[in-house]
């Protein structure tokens, strides 16, 4: 997938430039944010952070990026190569001031139906070890190929399968019979 310019009056031969980079930020940073929610487990602010972190990774290498097949997976690779590295680093342990963790305090209004499976789930995605979260973030919530997820986490095909195995297996344990009774609320 490669991005480009379109001008106003249609496509035309100078329109084949590739995608400057607020746009490619403005197209690609919803989904972007979206796997980092999930990658964090929830903490939106982490997930801000890491996908801060990632455009300011791309936005020094731009030149080379722009010209890639695939900008958005080469954006989602950094991202998840970012959350996995970060979450190694022992002194990464900050915590909004007051709260004792996701959910204590509310950014945004509720939303009603699907509060407490969303929670639920985002508890189990954060007792997951981290390379294990971006397996299942890359997989099911992404929606790539085991091939793919390997590629993006230097794994595997094997790897990446027991992982997710052993992963979900954790999740399902972790929700246990209530799952069934909050999913089907």
């Amino acid at each position: 997938m490669r991005f480009i310019q379109r001008g106003s009056r249609g496509p035309t031969e100078a329109d084949d430039t590739p995608l400057d980079f607020q746009a490619f930020v403005a197209a690609s940073g919803a989904r972007l944010f979206r796997s980092a929610c999930l990658l964090t487990g929830g903490d939106t602010h982490a997930a801000e952070d890491l996908v801060q972190e990632t455009f300011g990774l791309l936005y020094r290498r731009w030149q080379r990026v722009c010209r890639v097949d695939n900008p958005v997976g080469y954006a989602q690779t950094t991202l998840v190569n970012r959350f996995v590295s970060g979450r190694r680093k022992r002194s990464n342990t900050e915590l909004p001031a007051g709260t004792g963790g996701f959910g204590d305090v509310a950014d945004r209004p509720d939303r009603g139906d699907d509060v407490a499976l969303r929670l639920a789930l985002l508890a189990a995605l954060r007792s997951l070890p981290p390379v294990d979260r971006a397996v299942l973030v890359l997989r099911f919530w992404e929606d790539l190929t085991v091939a793919e997820t390997a590629a993006r986490l230097n794994l595997s095909d094997t790897a990446v399968r027991s992982r997710s195995s052993r992963a979900l297996a954790r999740v399902r344990d972790r929700l246990g019979g209530d799952f069934a009774d909050l999913a089907r609320s």
